[in-house]
């Protein structure tokens, strides 16, 4: 039964002309084809390769570029830090500047509010000294019945004077 197949059978001729017409397909497949194929596959894969390395340096690159701009907002966090606490510096320093300033100026007005009370006071006391000679010596006129002359008028004044008593007076500026 086998040897009855066609197929299995050897025919010299034309297994001559069948390695021939495959020699010559692989011949113009060699030189036609698989060498631009190969060409092709083997730029395919350069390209391939190119691409991988630009994407590995652009990775690297990337990754370069977020650690700067980590970096960059840490040092912008560390210097927004320094500027808020020298702002709060200046601001304790600018507000104890202006209680010390405000302190000196209450201290001064005080100050210059006594030495008027003083001054004033002492006014008063001596327009009262006056004002006690002047009476002194118009009650001595009139009970005397006779004008002093210039030594009576200082002697009675200073003894009128003597006898007042203005330390209550004088006691209450202090």
């Amino acid at each position: 039964m086998l040897a009855s197949s066609g197929l299995i059978k050897v025919v010299p001729g034309l297994m001559i002309w069948t390695v021939v017409a495959f020699g010559i397909t692989f011949y113009v497949l060699r030189r036609y084809i698989f060498g631009p194929v190969q060409r092709t596959i083997d730029q395919r894969r350069e390209r391939i390769r190119e691409a991988l390395a630009e994407a590995d340096h652009a990775r690297d690159e990337a990754r370069r570029l977020l650690e700067e701009h980590r970096k960059l907002v840490a040092s912008g966090r560390h210097d927004a830090e320094e500027i808020l606490a020298e702002a709060r510096r200046v601001a304790e320093s600018m507000r104890e500047r202006v209680k010390e300033e405000t302190e000196a100026e209450r201290r001064r007005r005080i100050e210059e509010t006594r030495r008027q009370i003083e001054a004033e006071t002492q006014r008063a006391l001596d327009a009262i000294r006056r004002e006690v000679a002047v009476l002194t010596l118009d009650a001595t006129a009139k009970v005397t019945g006779k004008v002093l002359d210039k030594d009576d008028h200082k002697r009675l004044i200073e003894d009128a004077i003597k006898e007042l008593d203005f330390s209550a007076l004088e006691g209450r500026q202090n």
